[in-house]
């Protein structure tokens, strides 16, 4: 069998496998290497060893000087640009696959319908009574909600005084009276005073009881600083 001879004459044997590399440039010259490595290593001989090939250019001759100038820094370029794009490419492949995750997440969570918050119950408004226990009661949450201080106690306790109980009930007799301006309602209340310290929220009736308490409470609170602190006529 005829034997393949190298500048430099290297003799290879059927046991040493051949890699070669070319590498090539537009419109240059490529340089192509040879390295022989032994098949067995366990039956190598020194007379077997490899000895370093002379690079040679694409059609087996030796490099030139121009291409030797080069001193391979064309080849490694393609090298890199070569690596560079079998490195970029496969980088598509998760960026993809990211995008359907993220493109099924927002699927799952659209087919998901997010569950409405629970209604407060609507509060039941406040009943109260319609006689002296529930005008009373009543009054006083107004006057709380307010500002206007005074006790069950000092009300009720005025209240049997003025008129014992009776939202009706008109002084015919007294200063007031006699000027055309009678005392009227739950806590004996004269109009100009009732219209000065109405108290809004409440009907705008000297009689009601509602009206008649609170407006008599602000207005011993002005004077006295509470209902409370009242004991006899004021």
């Amino acid at each position: 069998m005829p034997q393949f001879t190298l500048p430099r004459t290297v003799r290879l044997t059927r046991t040493h496998k051949v890699s070669a590399a070319l590498v090539a440039t537009a419109g240059c010259a490529a340089a192509l290497a040879f390295t022989a490595a032994p098949g067995n290593a366990g039956t190598t001989t020194a007379a077997d060893a490899p000895a370093a090939v002379k690079p040679v250019s694409a059609n087996g001759m030796p490099l030139t000087a121009k291409d030797r100038g080069d001193d391979g820094k064309q080849a490694r370029a393609v090298a890199s640009s070569v690596a560079a794009g079998l490195k970029a490419a496969p980088a598509e492949k998760p960026h993809h696959a990211a995008d359907q995750a993220a493109n099924r997440s927002i699927e799952r969570k659209a087919l998901v319908a997010p569950k409405a918050a629970p209604k407060a119950p609507k509060a039941t408004p406040k009943r109260y009574a319609n006689n002296l226990d529930g005008w009373i009661r009543e009054s006083l949450d107004i006057m709380k909600d307010k500002g206007i201080p005074g006790s069950y106690e000092g009300l009720h306790r005025n209240i049997m005084r003025e008129s014992a109980g009776d939202p009706n009930a008109v002084n015919d007799w007294d200063i007031n009276a006699i000027n055309g301006v009678p005392s009227k309602g739950l806590l004996q209340v004269i109009q100009p005073t009732f219209d000065a310290y109405h108290v809004s929220g409440t009907p705008h009736k000297l009689t009601d009881p509602i009206a008649n308490i609170t407006a008599a409470a602000n207005y011993a609170a002005d004077r006295y600083g509470s209902i409370d602190n009242v004991n006899s006529a004021y």
